[in-house]
């Protein structure tokens, strides 16, 4: 954990009147739709300062969502996406044990030694697939990574299980070569 931060949770209970985990006890009391209407709840009914109050907030979330959370919030709505997503992990987890699969909020990265894939529920019918290559032309179907900006070097859209293919599998493999 990064020092200032620890310094900073070993300082709230002096600070704020309550440490870090009984702001997350109480946090769990309350619903907020948005991180800022948190802060600004801690900040105004508690006298906590913002970078406090922001420091609760954000830890208090990371605990709430657990990976599978992440991913049952990304297809919320978007349910005939699964498919397509649990099938690419398939093909995925073949490749070996060093990969790691890391759920975010928005995204779900494909770590070797380095994030190689991006898999992304961009819309209710389609599933965007960020990989990263050195020196790949573009082609009508292996795009430029467009909204994955330097975290991929392309992006593949996937509408149906059908669209992995050998082809698709290829691409894959060779992006996750090239994460060594």
């Amino acid at each position: 954990m990064d020092k200032a931060l620890q310094t900073m949770i070993d300082n709230m209970p002096e600070k704020t009147g309550k440490s870090l985990s009984e702001w997350k006890e109480f946090l769990k009391t309350k619903s907020f739709s948005k991180h800022s209407e948190a802060v600004n709840f801690l900040k105004k009914e508690h006298n906590v300062t913002h970078g406090f109050a922001n420091t609760i907030v954000a830890l208090s979330k990371e605990e709430n969502e657990s990976s599978s959370d992440f991913v049952e919030n990304q297809y919320k709505g978007k349910e005939n996406l699964l498919p397509i997503y649990k099938s690419m992990l398939a093909v995925i987890k073949e490749f070996g044990e060093d990969v790691t699969i890391t759920p975010k909020k928005t995204s779900v990265s494909i770590i070797r030694k380095k994030q190689f894939a991006l898999i992304k529920p961009a819309t209710k019918t389609r599933i965007d697939l960020g990989l990263k290559f050195k020196d790949k032309p573009t082609t009508a179907r292996l795009e430029n990574s467009g909204p994955f900006g330097t975290m991929c070097t392309h992006r593949v859209r996937l509408s149906n299980v059908n669209d992995i293919d050998d082809e698709l599998k290829k691409w894959l493999l060779e992006s996750y070569q090239n994460a060594e």
